[in-house]
């Protein structure tokens, strides 16, 4: 299914054309790459970064299975209304559901494990987001293919509006498109041509690639804010409104490191995208800059508010639009309006946003955008001293004094009996000990009620 789209993918190392006679890979690297359920996984290293997706399917499922022991030992006690119990009942029921529809969902995954090689890593220096997990954008799913029928037009219009006739153009990338339901609409709203869908989460795009065959996938949803009892968790049915034309293609890979040949789009759509992404955005403008054609343009959607630690990355509108500017592309005069965002019919949370959006044509070529490295090179290396940073020193008193405390917990000392211990050594005074100690304790047992992300 992928052969119409082989034209525009490219090895995300060497950026060089991949061949496809009979497995999907480089020749020049050399390199495979494994096509789950007809979507190519173009992950710089590919096995490397299964590898830690599967790691977190396997935790994910871990955890389910700890949900429903849990909801089994409540149910028993005597002291529950009784429609406490049913609720309880219909989420045990839900969430033993719900790890059969992943692990379905999710099979392409359990793939034959490969370790990354030294020279791979050291090479590619990649990694996983951290706080990215397989149900990060869960609710993206439910919202894109089951009830978001309001904010998926709105979204569609004004992008569709951005890009005029006659639309995405013969080659067109919607570069994190997550679930895939703003990729389908514009690519159902063009012509023809060939509209690639790439994100990094293989839950939300092994979905899509069924939904995108004409399957219905039934999926529980699980609202953040049930409106009543039976809305705690919902069975719904995922489908398209239509069949999409030829041409849709889901590509499973990271847009900090793009599969794609320079210069092969006529159109780059980024929704919701360039303020997450852990890069500078003047850099991000240069990579895209990089995937246009000549008379290429790129669509902007979303809210644009970054969340970077450097303050000096966490632009204004008025900044973006000078970068922009500044990496080969007209100054976008960009548009705002307010739409609905995630309001479930089944949750009393929901929000309205109001969002920018611009297309902006490219104007001329910009220098190469660096490699983007996720981790440094002492993390990476095994020769190279890891620096002992103002950082590091705090971390590692903290850590020395954290394990103390941790080792006076025998099931027998009380707060206050450590408490004490620590004056004793001389670790603070008496005043500070008991609030202090209190506080390290509350925080150990609120990092182990809070859930881990998959």
């Amino acid at each position: 299914m992928y052969a119409p789209a082989l034209a525009l993918l490219g090895c995300p190392r060497c950026r060089g054309p991949l061949v496809a006679d009979p497995e999907l890979g480089c020749e020049a690297c050399p390199i495979s790459f494994p096509v789950l359920d007809n979507v190519p996984c173009l992950f710089a290293d590919p096995d490397h970064s299964l590898g830690e997706w599967r790691n977190r399917f396997r935790l994910l499922l871990s955890n389910l299975e700890r949900e429903v022991h849990s909801l089994t030992s409540r149910l028993q006690s005597n002291e529950l209304h009784a429609k406490t119990v049913e609720r309880l009942k219909n989420l045990k029921s839900a969430k033993d559901a719900h790890r059969q529809q992943l692990l379905d969902l999710l099979a392409p995954l359990d793939l034959p494990r490969f370790e990354a090689s030294y020279d791979t890593l050291l090479a590619l220096q990649t990694r996983l987001p951290p706080d990215q997990g397989l149900t990060t954008y869960y609710n993206n799913l439910h919202r894109d293919w089951a009830w978001g029928e309001e904010e998926n037009t709105v979204s569609a219009e004004i992008v569709l509006a951005q890009l005029g006739n006659p639309g995405l153009g013969p080659a067109a990338l919607v570069l994190g498109a997550g679930a895939g339901r703003l990729a389908y609409d514009l690519h159902q709203a063009s012509p023809d041509g060939t509209t690639i869908a790439l994100d990094f989460n293989p839950l939300l795009l092994l979905v899509a690639q069924r939904i995108f065959a004409g399957d219905a996938v039934e999926l529980t949803e699980f609202p953040i804010a049930p409106a009543t009892m039976a809305d705690a968790a919902v069975l719904r049915t995922l489908a398209a409104p239509e069949a999409p034309r030829a041409g849709l293609q889901p590509v499973i890979a990271d847009a900090l490191h793009p599969p794609f040949r320079d210069g092969g789009f006529d159109t780059v759509v980024t929704p919701w995208l360039v303020d997450i992404l852990p890069e500078d955005f003047s850099m991000l403008c240069r990579r895209i800059n990089r995937l246009l054609s000549p008379e290429g343009s790129w669509v902007f959607f979303g809210s644009m508010t970054f969340h970077h630690s450097d303050p000096a990355l966490r632009y204004s509108l008025d900044e973006c639009v000078e970068i922009v500017g500044d990496a080969g592309f007209a100054v976008p005069d960009y548009t705002e309006r307010e739409i609905p965002y995630m309001n479930s019919p089944s949750s009393r949370h929901g929000r309205r946003e109001r969002v920018i959006s611009w297309r902006s044509a490219k104007l001329a070529e910009t220098d190469a955008p660096e490699v983007h490295r996720a981790l440094p090179e002492w993390l990476v290396r095994g020769d190279v001293p890891v620096p002992l940073t103002p950082s590091f020193q705090s971390q590692a008193m903290s850590t020395r004094v954290y394990a103390f405390i941790m080792s006076l917990i025998d099931g027998q000392r009380s707060a206050s009996d450590i408490a004490a211990v620590t004056v004793e050594q001389g670790l603070m005074s008496r005043e500070e000990a008991g609030p202090t100690i209190r506080t390290f304790l509350l925080k150990m047992h609120e990092d182990s009620e809070r859930q881990s992300k998959f």
